[in-house]
């Protein structure tokens, strides 16, 4: 670090949660999933099979509806009341002689809703020329000025990244959504405190299908990529192969080694030098269903979770198995697992076996932590790795919080510290 440069300390949330293909309702309570008595600086969010994995979803058009209503839920929690957002996008509406429903909503005009600012919409690079002719020099990291498109057209790509502009301080809302983009079921959400949006530049998106003949995408990765002040970040969110057979762990194994060797973030800055891979980034956080099990038999496991004997599974956890080898994930980091195996529960059900209710062989899982979060990077330092008892699904939501270091430039090499609050649940890498 140079002498113009001072480190700030900010709090990163980051969560996976695998909803089955369940739909939320209007009642369901994300405020403890959120751990919103300790407010975040940023909010990673990363959920998988929002929507069945039906060949309709998978080949033919995803549908896009619960990604809309779960954009609305986290808004109404992280912003402490309904906005434009609900009132525009999903309303919720009693039909006739019905109970009160969701009204079909609008997944493209509710990411709209938030991306706009006074009725136009700014590019994911808001380098000003000053800054890309001093950028032969230096990094271009920071925006003063961002540019905007003179109409509401947009690519893409872009739709799926919001504003950076520092009219968002004139916005009473508490959190923006910086960028959201769906996959089949792979959802991923960032979050950031308004007053910290004018400090990141650069947000890039990139999906990696790892799914049937190794092309589709009802399995495979979202990557979101951006830069705070002079520090850049990637977080991915995975769906990696399933299966509990003898050698399945290999096939996870390869997902995890083709996301890596494939994801590429598109250049939207002539002359920036932000990372394009996703080992070449500071702080890197990995989270979603990463579906690696047990490699015990049916009865033993059974009879070790009817014990709660956690250490004894913890052994033969594929995942850890897998990087103490060396298979994968080298040189990552995983906080300490206190908390019980995730997967795989009847829905609205506190046990992994339902007295009295046989499960044939084919359909019946042995209990496993199929939901992980690791990270890389220097001066990452996780603060918690929880689970939370939600039983929507046939999984429990995980969720880590991080004290994430970041490099400052300060302007007339005047040094003053300042501390942010800076979350990341589920995963957060590093620099290789």
């Amino acid at each position: 670090m140079s002498s113009g440069e001072i480190i700030q300390n900010l709090r990163v949330f980051a969560a996976t949660w695998n909803v089955g293909g369940q739909c939320p309702s209007r009642s369901l309570d994300l405020s403890d999933f959120l751990q919103l008595r300790n407010e975040h600086d940023i909010y990673v969010l990363g959920f998988q099979e929002i929507v069945p994995l039906n060949a309709g979803n998978v080949l033919v058009l995803e549908d896009n509806e619960p990604a809309a209503k779960w954009l609305s839920l986290i808004n109404k929690s992280l912003n402490g009341h309904p906005s434009d957002l609900d009132s525009r996008g999903l309303e919720f509406t009693a039909p006739f002689g019905g109970s009160l429903s969701f009204q079909k909503p609008s997944y493209k005009k509710i990411k709209k809703t938030f991306k706009k600012i006074n009725g136009k919409r700014l590019k994911g690079c808001n380098c000003n020329l000053q800054m890309e002719r001093q950028a032969a020099m230096d990094f271009c990291f920071r925006c003063k000025e961002p540019k905007l498109k003179p109409d509401d057209s947009s690519t893409e790509e872009e739709d799926d990244i919001s504003p950076i502009s520092d009219a968002l301080a004139t916005n009473d809302m508490k959190y923006s959504l910086l960028a959201c983009k769906q996959m089949v079921g792979i959802f991923v959400c960032v979050w950031m405190r308004k007053e910290l949006v004018q400090h990141v530049g650069h947000l890039r998106t990139c999906c990696i299908s790892r799914g049937i003949m190794g092309c589709l995408g009802n399995k495979g990765c979202i990557s979101v990529s951006m830069s705070v002040y002079q520090t850049s970040f990637c977080f991915i969110c995975s769906h990696l192969a399933s299966g509990e057979k003898e050698g399945d762990e290999l096939r996870r194994n390869l997902d995890v080694i083709e996301i890596l060797k494939n994801t590429q973030f598109p250049r939207i800055c002539k002359t920036s030098r932000m990372p394009d891979k996703i080992l070449d980034h500071d702080q890197i956080i990995w989270f979603g269903d990463l579906n690696y099990r047990i490699s015990l038999s049916y009865d033993d496991a059974k009879r070790l979770v009817e014990k709660e004997y956690w250490p004894a599974l913890l052994a033969k956890d594929q995942l850890k198995m897998e990087r103490e080898a060396g298979r994968v994930f080298k040189g990552w980091k995983e906080g300490k697992i206190y908390f019980a195996p995730t997967y795989k529960y009847p829905l609205n059900s506190d046990t992994y076996y339902l007295e009295g209710v046989k499960v044939s062989k084919n359909k019946r899982r042995t209990p496993a932590w199929c939901d992980r979060i690791l990270w890389r990077g220097r001066g990452i330092h996780q603060l918690s790795y929880t689970r939370k008892e939600l039983k929507f699904s046939d999984h429990r939501p995980v969720c880590a919080t991080f004290l994430v270091q970041i490099e400052v430039m300060l302007k007339g090499n005047k040094k003053k510290v300042s501390t942010f609050n800076f979350h990341i649940q589920d995963l957060v890498p590093t620099r290789s």
